[in-house]
């Protein structure tokens, strides 16, 4: 059965049922009044209201009953039944130096943020420790600065957070749109044994990883499978992050041995993407009563808008057929983008890396934006 529900309207169902009510009496040779303000018709209009609330439920029936139309709720219950999980918010992990060692769980917050609290998680080297932001989620990702301790700890003068960004980013839990991403590759990609698919997707679900690609065969120094990560953030992992999936995956005390998420017999080798740094120079023609100073910024985060897109497709261009398969930098879309801000009338002379031609990246490179040189052309 198929019906167009833009067609089932109030005024539709009334005027089916005043058919049916016409047509019947015609077969029975009896004569009924079905005028507005009938007996018949108001009687039947109470009916008509609820047939048509009864075909919106319906509608929203079946948009929840397909993943690809399911609100968060039931795309939850629909992943359930393949055993795939809604990815839980994850916290940050920061480098903190004390002037004294302290106890591990030792819990301190930021002086110019009281509500971000941190715990001692581990021991890297005498005074410097693992923190672990109490607040999961991104929120954790962007604070640095003085610590002042919960509780007293003796002797300690000097305690903080000296990098600006974390050994580990915290994630926020797992949007709709990527869980519903995730669900069509369990169906379109089936992961098994560790083939490219299961890499795949333990290393998406470890903290902090952004993408991956798998070679079986591997490049450069020995091993069976070689895997190159992203951070969550789309760009190139710190040594930790790299450190941390390496463990998961093939620890380096029992290379082989299947004591992490990889098979029996995979020697694994973990190592980050590299960025391709690209120097950017064009000329704008500007509307009358605007500057070069007042697009720069659009201008620049238009870019950074295409780039950070291409980084997110890294690790998906291709892949099932090749490995290899790589990102392109095309002048035209940084062309469209730029049109596309407020003010600008017009782009040309647009150079990556001096030359007016696309960039072609190596296989394990994202593109980073270098310098941009934005010239007025009058």
């Amino acid at each position: 059965m198929h019906y167009d529900k833009t067609h089932e309207t109030y005024e539709s169902i009334l005027g089916r049922m005043i058919d049916e009510v016409e047509g019947w009496a015609k077969s029975e040779g009896v004569s009924i009044d079905t005028r507005e303000g009938s007996l018949i018709r108001t009687a039947l209009s109470p009916a008509a209201v609820e047939l048509r609330q009864m075909y919106i439920e319906l509608d929203a029936v079946l948009n929840e009953t397909f993943a690809d139309t399911a609100s968060r709720e039931f795309l939850i219950l629909r992943c359930a039944e393949r055993g795939i999980a809604v990815l839980p918010a994850t916290k940050a992990i920061w480098k903190g130096v004390f002037d004294i060692d302290v106890k591990i769980g030792s819990r301190f917050f930021l002086e110019a943020s009281p509500s971000m609290n941190f715990a001692v998680i581990e021991k890297m080297a005498p005074c410097v420790y693992k923190l672990e932001c109490e607040t999961p989620g991104t929120s954790g990702n962007y604070e640095n600065g003085n610590l002042v301790s919960i509780s007293k700890i003796e002797g300690l003068k000097k305690a903080e957070i000296p990098d600006s960004s974390p050994l580990l980013l915290g994630e926020d839990e797992e949007d709709t749109e990527h869980l519903r991403r995730r669900y069509f590759d369990s169906i379109n990609a089936q992961a098994f044994g560790g083939n490219i698919a299961d890499y795949k997707e333990k290393v998406n679900k470890l903290q902090d990883v952004g993408g991956c690609k798998v070679y079986p065969v591997p490049k450069g120094v020995g091993g069976t499978v070689r895997v190159v990560i992203m951070d969550s953030n789309f760009g190139t992992p710190g040594k930790d992050l790299i450190n941390a999936v390496q463990e998961a995956l093939d620890p380096e005390r029992n290379r082989g041995k299947g004591m992490g998420l990889a098979p029996i017999g995979h020697t694994v080798t973990v190592a980050g993407v590299s960025e391709n740094k690209i120097d950017i120079e064009m000329e704008l023609r500007v509307q009358k009563d605007v500057s070069i100073g007042d697009v720069k910024l659009d201008v620049v985060a238009a870019i950074d808008e295409y780039f950070k897109e291409l980084r997110s497709q890294w690790d998906k261009v291709g892949w099932e057929q090749d490995a290899n398969a790589t990102l392109i930098v095309r002048i035209y879309h940084i062309l469209t983008r730029i049109l596309a801000v407020t003010g600008v009338v017009d782009v040309e002379g647009i150079t990556l890396n001096g030359l007016e031609k696309n960039i072609t990246l190596e296989t394990e490179a994202i593109p980073a934006k270098g310098s941009i040189s934005i010239k007025e052309k009058i």
